[in-house]
């Protein structure tokens, strides 16, 4: 399958955005190398585009500044166990500067006892701050972990609370 590439450049860090032809298959952690989507699925036709990015790039550019609060990009899931899937349709629906538990996300998703495996599938989460992992707290309401990094996490709860710009 060929995937396109390209990179969003935001507040001096670096994002890797791979697309399909159906839609954006993942979003990268700040200043990882591309390699970083070999932990989540295999890239054996990989080209760099930037018109084929350049709508994604558009829409993380508007909400990391603050003039969007939600997307409309297809996402294409490249991988993901029906539970996995389950998770991360479940994140898509956590509101803008609104937060979740674990524990709360399990039970959404009819799995209440399974709030490890539900972790888990946050964590796989491939489409970084399009899927809202961030919005998922521990049960003490502690950020828990993030692949993105605690400091991105944390900044960007605070720039959905307040209404602001990301800063990080």
């Amino acid at each position: 399958m060929q995937l396109y590439y390209d990179v969003l450049e935001f507040d001096h860090h670096q994002f890797y955005l791979i697309a399909s032809e159906t839609g954006l298959c993942f979003v990268g952690s700040p200043d990882a190398p591309l390699s970083e989507v070999n932990h989540f699925f295999t890239t054996d036709e990989l080209t760099q585009n930037e018109a084929k990015i350049a709508p994604i790039k558009q829409q993380l550019t508007e909400f990391m500044t603050g003039t969007r609060t939600d997307f409309s990009i297809n996402l294409d899931p490249l991988f993901g166990t029906p539970l996995q899937q389950q998770v991360w349709h479940a994140l898509a629906a956590i509101p803008y500067g609104e937060t979740t538990t674990y524990s709360q996300l399990a039970a959404t998703t009819d799995h209440p006892t399974a709030i490890r495996a539900v972790a888990s599938a946050v964590g796989r989460n491939p489409w970084l701050i399009v899927v809202p992992c961030h919005r998922v707290l521990r049960a003490d309401h502690n950020l828990g972990g993030y692949r993105g990094g605690l400091l991105l996490k944390e900044a960007l709860l605070a720039m959905e609370q307040d209404r602001t710009v990301l800063a990080f």
